[in-house]
């Protein structure tokens, strides 16, 4: 696993936990860039010790094929001495300079490839980097933005007014009614007092007009009797 693989699962995991801890999303953003600042500074790290390898891989490359060449031209010089035992001695280890010569080569062209691919993140977390920056301000527009059509989707300052207006409207048109129901029993009452007034006054005038006709029964009768 590359640096920057282990250094993207670090990533994810600290904005995970900010977002599970509901933090502000602004503030998400900008511990995402600060992990992300922390992140490139490491790989740029882990690059430049890649490439110190790559540098001693091909010194010690270096330095042995030279050994090589030295252990040849010391066994020449053994065997025109005279010295074949020696002359093999220097043979085998200039033999032994090139195996570790070729080793070290193999090495450096493996590291080599893996210094580039390092690179090649690393300058991709960069533009992510550059890319996120740029975004940032947008980003926090969209999230307030957001926010606000996320509070009118939920139970808002403005539905619970509107609530409260219909609560108030609606005692309002009880009150209304209990008015109208309170003046409609005034008219009532005053009706009522009103009929009785008319009943006492037509019964007053039904007495007088029975007293006058029995007055008038009496008075002819008795004139009636005395005729007779």
């Amino acid at each position: 696993m590359s640096i920057l693989d282990r250094l993207s699962r670090l990533l994810r995991a600290n904005v995970n936990d900010l977002i599970s801890k509901a933090e502000d999303p602004a503030k998400i953003i900008d511990q995402a860039l600060r992990d992300m600042r922390a992140a490139y500074a490491e790989a740029r790290s882990e690059v430049a010790a890649a490439m110190s390898q790559n540098a001693k891989l091909e010194r010690e490359a270096n330095t042995n094929r030279r050994m090589a060449s030295e252990y040849e031209k010391k066994a020449e010089e053994a065997l025109r001495g005279g010295s074949e035992e020696l002359a093999r001695e220097a043979l085998r280890r200039s033999q032994n300079a090139k195996d570790l010569a070729a080793g070290f080569e193999e090495q450096l062209g493996v590291q080599s490839q893996t210094v580039e691919q390092l690179k090649t993140q690393l300058r991709a977390l960069e533009a992510k980097i550059d890319e996120m920056e740029s975004k940032k301000s947008l980003l926090a527009a969209r999230q307030k933005t957001a926010q606000a059509g996320a509070t009118l989707d939920r139970v808002s300052g403005f539905s619970k007014a509107g609530g409260a207006m219909d609560a108030f409207e609606e005692m309002e048109q009880k009150v209304s009614g209990m008015e109208d129901r309170n003046r409609a029993m005034q008219d009532l009452r005053k009706e009522n007092d009103f009929d009785a007034q008319l009943r006492d006054l037509g019964r007053g005038q039904a007495l007088d007009d029975a007293m006058a006709a029995l007055k008038a029964k009496v008075q002819g009768g008795g004139g009636s009797n005395s005729g007779s």
